[in-house]
């Protein structure tokens, strides 16, 4: 999980600025409930508490929402149990912890800073997950107001993101905007990885166009994969989507039903292989659910930008998609294609692989060192460090 990889880089960006961490997380994996980790741990420095649920998974709403439940009731029970802290950083996973987190503040004091991954109930409701003007999203609604009204910072992923919390009457002096970082230590162009990778795959000679990441209804693959069901008779385009999620099992099941060779489905890569799984690719899809603009951020686009690999981004006009594609000069390493436009995505791609393979660019590579760990960890914890200076007891 996305969130989960930045929460760490964070907290051992902290340890090794000789600040005190404690994480509140989680005992089992995010895609994988039964993978199960240690209760208590110490982890280059960083003390983790971990919260028992029962694992029910994805398959149905009221399986997340016991997850969450307990989730919430355990983690209160832990919080309660901890010492003070300067300052609590909240994820948005499960929904609305932030609140949680004031109300521990509230008690004990500190300053509370959201990391908003994702924007709840917003991408509930525009999932279709929860009924605008319901019970349900008046309350987290309202909780939502009241957590990120108390807020010392928060942290927004991009300018459309921004805009939804200033539109909520979130002071504009409390928001910093900042993307999500690449992963500089784990992603490098690997031509030796990318070779093994596609040999072992039976992927040797083809054009791969890979989506790699979460699958999730905010990221909805539609459109590729009607293109992909055009191209089936394509001598040489494949479609690689890697992963988990809620959808990627529909991927799997479309490629099975439709009886469609040109797709391979692998699960999450470790971070070791991460450069090769990546570099194998030709073509990386970034896809923004239009509903989804301004809740939740395209991240995995930095690690393909520091590649210098090309990337195909299927979203609406207006998103951040579109903006990083207009500061790339060769449109070749930068493409943007519509949802629902099947027929001009097949041209996109025939296109594509016409071309062939393309080197990695520099031009991309200077883009993506704007979002480096390097340069926006640092950022980060300057921000989280000056908020707890600001309520300091």
């Amino acid at each position: 999980m996305s969130s989960a990889q930045h929460l760490t880089d964070l907290a051992e960006g902290l340890a090794e600025a000789g600040h005190e961490v404690v994480a509140v997380a989680s005992s089992r994996g995010y895609d994988n409930p039964e993978k199960r980790f240690p209760v208590r741990e110490t982890w280059k420095g960083v003390e983790i508490r971990r919260i028992w649920t029962p694992g029910l998974g994805k398959k149905a709403r009221w399986r997340r929402l016991v997850d969450f439940a307990t989730f919430w009731i355990n983690a209160t029970l832990i919080l309660l149990r901890l010492r003070r802290f300067d300052v609590t950083v909240c994820l948005t996973s499960p929904p609305l912890i932030s609140s949680l987190g004031q109300v521990m503040a509230s008690l004990k004091g500190g300053a509370v800073v959201p990391w908003v991954m994702d924007l709840n109930p917003d991408e509930a409701v525009a999932a279709g997950w929860l009924k605008q003007g319901g019970l349900a999203e008046q309350v987290m609604s309202t909780l939502q107001k009241w957590s990120f009204g108390r807020a010392a910072r928060i942290v927004a992923l991009d300018r459309f993101m921004a805009e939804r919390l200033r539109a909520k009457s979130v002071r504009a002096d409390a928001i910093h905007v900042d993307a999500p970082w690449s992963h500089d230590d784990a992603v490098r162009w690997d031509v030796a990885g990318r070779e093994a990778f596609r040999a072992e795959h039976g992927l040797t000679g083809k054009f791969v166009v890979m989506y790699s990441g979460n699958h999730s209804p905010c990221h909805p693959l539609d459109t590729v994969l009607e293109a992909a069901k055009e191209l089936a008779g394509h001598a040489t385009l494949h479609f690689l989507f890697v992963g988990g999620g809620s959808e990627h099992g529909k991927v799997r099941a479309f490629a099975e039903n439709q009886g469609l060779k040109n797709i391979t489905c692998l699960p999450y890569q470790p971070k070791e292989r991460l450069s090769s799984s990546l570099s194998s690719a030709d073509l990386h899809l970034v896809v923004m659910g239009t509903p989804f603009v301004g809740m939740v951020h395209p991240c995995k686009v930095y690690n393909i930008l520091a590649l210098g690999l090309p990337f195909l981004g299927i979203g609406p006009e207006e998103c951040h998609l579109t903006d990083l594609a207009a500061r790339l000069p060769d449109r070749r390493y930068a493409r943007i294609g519509r949802h629902g436009d099947v027929k001009g995505l097949v041209e996109v791609l025939r296109e594509a692989a016409a071309t062939g393979p393309l080197p990695p660019s520099e031009e991309s590579r200077a883009l993506a060192a704007e979002f480096s760990q390097s340069r926006l960890r640092p950022r980060l914890i300057d921000v989280i460090a000056a908020a707890g200076q600001g309520h300091a007891a």
